[in-house]
């Protein structure tokens, strides 16, 4: 409450001050900032001296800077931008002119922090240390190509088929526009909305957090974000588009999206209705806020359905807006609430590799309806030049309800030996909330500098699980006897909560013209409040009187860890490193206690963390980055649990108290080389992981008193761990882009340590030591034809290599698949369009129903536009004509191996009529030279499938 009221007498104090400076009497003055290209310069700071006083302002989205109440006829303008030399020049005005616009003044650019390259006379590229930048305008986009489309043309960026975006093969994991969280950095509801026509660059970010961006000193590891500028000619003006749709199997689709814009403000809205597994947003993202959550089990955003497995009727709305009070105050944030209905069907065919494999084979159907509402709000004021201060509260809430049921089919040596019914329903509720905030001091102009965060989260769960279990075991030794049936019925109330706190403070010292002093400490705590109630019942409703089915248990624990470090960081035009050292101590204690239970756990932990980047640069476009960081994490709240949990009787979970917390050290190796003039590009990381006290899982298996075989899991320390990937991208263009060939793809190698004991050896409390060495080797193909906007053919084809090792029993698997696919669109005529996209899956060493799966997925649509400046189409889509369509996978974890398929959503067809609108400073749109259309109306929802 505090809070707020601090807030809004913040924003009533601005206000009033606002109106206080306009009655002021005084001249305005304003200007405009261009580089040696024409270009307008965003974000510079710009100050306007006199004899008497010094105003200060920052140049606007537009370049353009404006000076109120200037009271002196002279007066020098001072500027300094990031990668322009700073700039000061002394006017003269009027002295009976009210408003005086000056001329354009042009900053010159430093050359060794920005390397651009030039194709047509257009600055396609812009490398700036860890940023990409990529400039859209030589793009050849139709007039409703999305953000999305845009991505699909840029070197070292890939979208799957679902929306997914990576970047040199890593996944993009936030996106801004105009450097703002856009719904909370929902990457998908930005790149599958905001129309392409609107967008001026695209930047590829290695992000190390707002400290990095704020102090320079760049630690830990990065995080992909993406930021989409827009054209400043169109952040005066609105913009929507509204489509409905029906089509076969009743399929429907309802949506709409609006977004308003000028100087300083901007206002987003979308919603969403359809059959046809198109969900609007991604509920497990969260805002980055001003300091990010460290490790820890049992944490989590809210959770939603965000995929496309099995069929799902959703419903979605959100509001995003951004708002510049002046030059020193910022609010942006976002609303979003969304429902999902999704009914799956599944199979799986799962190998536990014992002495004598078992082999579960099942069928399952299951409904989960979800509610999901998710606010989050950033503040962003600058008091002066050289104080920044952030708060992000965030708020969060979850409601669901599951119900399935499988059929297991249990097997030993081919035999089946247990048949089992397994139903079950649940009804969770998730509310979660908190706030982090920064405050960044600059000391001096040479680096000094004080920088402080902190965040406090909380969250909870709370469910009710109800789980019927029956199990026909067959006598395998004896088919005279008739088999038999036994059934279980179990309720159970789970009450978790948990929150999160840490503080860190760092302060810079420079020593040198290119080295600075950082010493650092950081706090961090994770503390959980657990309650987990179970009653068993009889198929006569009696109960159930075993006591491993009927159980309260309470556990409260805590991790907290203390960090302080030193580095020194050395920084030039050709070499970047930073070399230090901390240490962290860290606490794990608590009380757990019911049923007979009462442990007392209290461990400590020291560790010893080295600090070291190192950043070459052997050209303006051809760089090589190491990196290594190091954390800690804390048991979760079913590891650590002294009791094992029956919830699933056939699968029963074993905690561990002694658990100590893990240490993962990871180290990364990136390269660039590029050569955009000539249309080369080369990408290339490597990264090696390795775990200290892995919390390893044990699994055993046994059977019940009535035979029924178990599969228990356990936990303990272990080390061995550790991981191996690395990925590549090389592409190549001629012609402007006309011809585009690539070829990108990867390995990985992990080392998974567990443990495999049963009673047929008779050594749980010895279990034998088991290495899942597992391969995955990936490499693709891909070849674009894009002459014009009226014509684009995309063949490609990747092939993925999956190898599992198990030592403990000498078992070898492997699955191989290859995917040639083709996509493109034409336009027949000035308002005709059609595209396809066809796709072949070769599958092979899949087990189970599996096996034979190699589905040819074929999209196709015609689009017709009409109405002024083509604002208006019908599109006629088909989706899976052959009705083929399926998903597979495989994951290995430990000692068991699974292939799973799911339904996806099969062959429709669909009738859609789309409006777009834009309305803009500059006027309506007109279609530009170079395809029909092009530059006009933009797109705005992309069609799913398509």
């Amino acid at each position: 409450m505090m809070f707020k009221r601090g807030v809004i007498s913040l924003l009533f104090g601005i206000i009033i001050m606002s109106f206080s400076a306009n009655a002021q009497s005084g001249k305005t003055v304003q200007g405009m900032l261009r580089d040696s290209a024409s270009r307008i310069i965003a974000g510079a700071s710009v100050e306007l001296i006199t004899n008497n006083d010094t105003l200060r302002t920052g140049s606007s989205i537009a370049g353009i800077f404006t000076f109120e109440n200037v009271k002196s006829d002279q007066f020098t303008i001072r500027i300094n931008s990031l990668g322009f030399e700073s700039l000061q020049k002394d006017f003269t005005i009027p002295a009976n002119q009210a408003k005086t616009v000056l001329p354009s003044i042009i900053l010159k650019g430093i050359d060794n922090l920005i390397e651009e390259v030039v194709v047509s006379g257009v600055i396609t590229i812009q490398v700036k240390g860890d940023t990409l930048e990529y400039s859209t305008k030589d793009l050849k986009l139709r007039d409703d190509a999305l953000a999305e489309d845009a991505l699909k043309k840029l070197e070292g960026v890939e979208v799957d088929k679902d929306g997914n975006v990576t970047a040199q093969g890593e996944e993009v994991k936030r996106v801004r526009i105009n450097g703002k969280d856009f719904f909370g950095g929902d990457v998908k509801t930005a790149t599958q909305n905001l129309p392409a026509n609107i967008i001026d660059k695209i930047q590829i970010i290695d992000d190390y957090g707002d400290m990095a961006n704020l102090t320079g000193n760049k630690t830990g590891d990065t995080e992909k974000v993406l930021n989409i500028t827009i054209d400043p000619k169109y952040n005066q003006g609105h913009m929507s588009t509204l489509r409905f749709g029906y089509g076969t199997e009743d399929r429907y689709q309802a949506t709409g999206m609006w977004m308003g814009m000028k100087e300083g403000s901007q206002i987003s809205v979308l919603g969403n209705l359809n059959n046809i597994n198109a969900p609007l947003f991604d509920f497990s993202t969260t805002g980055g806020g001003a300091r990010q959550m460290r490790g820890g089990g049992g944490r989590g955003g809210v959770g939603g359905i965000n995929n496309s497995t099995g069929l799902t009727n959703t419903g979605s709305i959100g509001v995003n807006f951004r708002h510049d009070f002046n030059d020193k105050l910022t609010v942006y944030g976002s609303y979003s609430y969304g429902r999902d209905d999704q009914d799956i069907i599944s199979s799986s065919h799962s190998v536990y590799q014992y002495e004598i494999p078992e082999i579960i084979d099942d069928e399952a159907t299951t409904n989960n309806i979800t509610g999901n509402h998710r606010f989050e709000s950033n503040i962003e004021w600058k008091p002066s030049e050289t104080d920044f201060i952030k708060l992000t509260p965030q708020f969060g809430f979850s409601n669901s309800s599951t119900s399935s049921f499988t059929s297991y089919d249990k097997m030993r040596n081919g035999v089946s030996w247990n048949l089992e019914e397994n139903a079950y329903d649940s009804k969770t509720s998730s509310p979660r909330y908190g706030i982090s905030g920064l405050y960044n001091k600059r000391l001096s102009a040479n680096g000094r500098n004080l920088f402080f965060n902190f965040n406090f989260n909380s969250s909870a769960t709370e469910s009710d699980v109800e789980r019927i279990v029956e199990n026909t075991l067959l006598d395998t030794t004896n088919s005279n006897l008739p088999p038999e049936e036994v059934y279980r019925r179990t309720w159970n109330e789970l009450r978790n909560k948990s929150w999160n706190g840490g503080a860190s403070v760092s302060y810079l010292e420079p020593i040198s013209k290119y080295g600075k002093l950082e010493f650092s400490y950081d706090y961090n705590v994770n503390t959980y409040d657990n309650n987990n109630f179970q009653e068993a019942f009889n198929a006569d409703e009696s109960p159930l009187t075993d006591p491993d089915y009927n159980f309260d248990y309470q556990y409260d624990y805590s991790f907290s860890t203390h960090r302080f470090g030193s580095s020194f960081s050395f920084n030039n035009d050709k070499i970047k490193y930073s070399v230090g050292a901390s240490v962290q101590p860290s606490i794990l204690e608590g009380t757990i206690f019911g049923n007979s239970v009462n442990n007392e756990i209290h461990r400590t932990a020291f560790n010893f963390i080295p600090i070291a980047r190192f950043e070459y640069k052997f050209s303006r476009q051809s760089n090589i980055s190491v990196n290594y960081s190091g954390q800690a994490t804390e048991p979760s709240v079913t590891q650590i649990q002294p009791f094992t949990d029956y919830s699933n009787p056939n699968f029963p979970i074993s905690g561990n108290p002694d658990l100590n917390a893990e240490f993962v050290h990871s180290l990364r190796l990136n390269f660039r080389k590029s050569d955009f003039q000539t249309g080369n590009t080369f990408f290339a990381f490597a990264r090696a992981t390795s775990t200290e006290n892995k919390i390893a899982t044990v699994n055993h298996r046994t059977s019940d008193d009535i035979g029924n075989l178990i599969q228990e899991t356990g936990y303990r320390n272990a080390d061995g761990a550790f991981s191996v990937s690395s990925f590549y991208n090389y592409s190549k263009s001629w012609k402007e882009k006309t011809y585009s060939l690539s070829f990108n793809g990867g390995a990985s190698y992990n080392n998974n340590v567990s443990f495999i004991s049963s009673d047929d050896l008779d050594n749980k409390d010895n279990p034998e030591e088991n290495l899942a060495k597992n391969w995955v080797l990936n490499q693709g193909i891909n070849f674009r034809y894009n002459p014009s906007t009226k014509l684009e053919l995309n063949p490609g084809v990747r092939y993925t290599f999956n190898n599992t090792y198990n030592t403990l029993y000498a078992t070898t698997t492997n699955v191989t698949t290859w995917t040639p696919s083709i996509n493109g669109n034409l336009n027949i005529s000035e308002t005709w369009i059609f595209g396809a996209d066809v796709s072949k899956s070769f599958n092979n060493g899949f087990g189970g129903q599996t096996s034979n799966v190699n589905p040819l997925i074929i999209n196709a649509f015609l689009e017709k536009k009409f109405l002024k400046d083509n604002r208006g189409s019908f599109r006629l889509a088909a989706f899976d004509m052959l009705n083929q369509q399926t998903n597979i996978s495989r994951t290995v974890q430990n000692n068991i191996t699974t292939d799973s398929q799911t339904n996806r959503l099969a062959r429709y067809f669909m009738l859609t009529f789309t409006y777009r609108f834009q309305k803009f400073a500059l006027g309506d749109l007109a279609p530009q030279q170079g395809g029909p259309g092009q530059g006009g109306p933009g797109g705005g929802m992309r069609p799913p499938g398509m």
